[in-house]
């Protein structure tokens, strides 16, 4: 159901971004730079996708729990039940939320979300591929409770789909407003690394709970928010930016002695490291001030890669309609190629020349799939005429590659941590 409603959703999300950016652009206050917007956008491309394979973790443990361990069975046509469920649901994601700023392994997950260095709607599509391996336990209390699983799933869209408004800069303070719901100027500081405002304003419609448990704070005029996080990933590809905490976390592990410290790296704080760890491979220090991450690119090479990332953004668009009938075979073959595509024009936006031989590479390998399956992924028969527009779309998009990105060939690319 998920994937529907977003599919169906997307029009607007793009409309309201497109609506911000001339918003922007008119008060000379836009707050857009193409290649981090890509980046966020892909990131919630990737989440989808992999969210196709994880439905066991997203909604199947969920309806296991309520089915063997619900003390009642509520009644999903009675608007009390929709009422209740949305306040425990709120609830919850609070706690979710809170957890995943201040244990590792949660972090880890739910870095990705903070680190763009723009705050605009984009950064609302901006999600995690991890989250579902243990945001699920956060959820228990309603399936103990027995409310039933198309309601569960409703209330994760419903406050999913929330938060994409309050994820932008052109909107100020909204009076009475700002001290019940999460609006714009509580969850700007939310997405801040400045020291009063770092770990604060976790919830999701309401930010009573905030204000119940002692982690909210006002936006300060004074104190003009900072985005991103602490230790930034200064990279455009999508599947380095969701294995980037992780990884960090595993070699703190693996270079601890202590084996004590080789757990406590996974379920302390975010910054905790061992000490023999820390003494040895010390942290980049922190700096507020630092430059963003902003690779030079020509308009020619802007133009490629949106260009493309909009192909792929469109063919992601069908295979989430298409792949609840695809064979698991295509499914994943189509999968890998979407992913794919999406790293690579990470790495052409980061001028990194090894992707200019791996996007050629994809071209040919989607031209000649096309030619010998005379398919679309198994889901789509082709005529000769649309064979004929994949093949043509290829080789102009090759042509295109090798005169925008040729000088790059010969250069070292922008360093990145990949």
């Amino acid at each position: 159901m998920q994937e529907k409603v977003i599919t169906l959703a997307t029009p607007v999300f793009f409309l309201l971004i497109f609506i911000e950016l001339i918003v922007g652009l008119l008060r000379q206050r836009n707050t857009y730079r193409l290649n981090d917007a890509i980046n966020s956008i892909s990131l919630g491309v990737l989440s989808q996708v992999s969210g196709v394979f994880m439905q066991v973790l997203r909604v199947g443990i969920y309806a296991w729990l309520v089915s063997h361990i619900g003390l009642f069975k509520l009644p999903a046509d009675s608007i009390w039940v929709w009422l209740s469920g949305l306040l425990l649901y709120d609830l919850c994601y609070y706690w979710l939320h809170r957890y995943g700023h201040e244990v590792n392994v949660l972090w880890a997950a739910h870095v990705v979300h903070h680190q763009s260095e723009d705050y605009n709607l984009s950064t609302a599509l901006r999600q995690t591929s991890s989250g579902y391996l243990l945001g699920w336990i956060f959820y228990v209390p309603l399936a103990i409770l027995g409310y039933p699983v198309e309601v569960f799933a409703a209330l994760a869209l419903i406050d999913l789909l929330y938060q994409f408004w309050v994820h932008t800069q052109q909107i100020g303070k909204l009076g009475w407003l700002d001290r019940v719901l999460v609006t714009p100027s509580n969850h700007r500081v939310h997405h801040g690394v400045n020291d009063i405002y770092l770990d604060k304003n976790y919830g999701g419609i309401l930010i009573l709970w905030d204000r119940l448990f002692g982690t909210f704070i006002e936006e300060r005029e004074q104190e003009p928010v900072v985005y991103g996080t602490r230790s930034p990933l200064r990279s455009w590809n999508p599947i380095w930016a969701n294995f980037d905490v992780y990884k960090g976390l595993w070699l703190d592990a693996w270079r601890a002695q202590n084996l004590a410290d080789k757990l406590r790296v996974w379920l302390t704080a975010p910054g905790w490291r061992p000490a023999d760890v820390a003494a040895k491979w010390p942290s980049a220090p922190f700096d507020i001030a630092r430059p963003l991450y902003h690779p030079q690119l020509s308009r020619a090479a802007q133009v490629y890669c949106l260009l493309q990332f909009t192909i792929l953004l469109l063919a992601t668009t069908h295979f989430l309609a298409a792949q609840v009938a695809m064979p698991w075979p295509q499914e994943l073959a189509y999968a890998i190629w979407l992913v794919a595509g999406l790293w690579i024009v990470g790495g052409l936006m980061e001028m990194r020349p090894r992707y200019i031989a791996l996007e050629a590479l994809r071209l040919a390998a989607t031209s000649v799939g096309v030619v010998i399956g005379k398919v679309w992924f198994g889901a789509v028969s082709l005529s000769p005429l649309a064979q004929g527009a994949v093949i043509g779309l290829s080789l102009v998009s090759m042509i295109a590659l090798w005169l925008i990105f040729k000088r790059l060939s010969t250069m070292h690319g922008h360093l990145s941590h990949q």
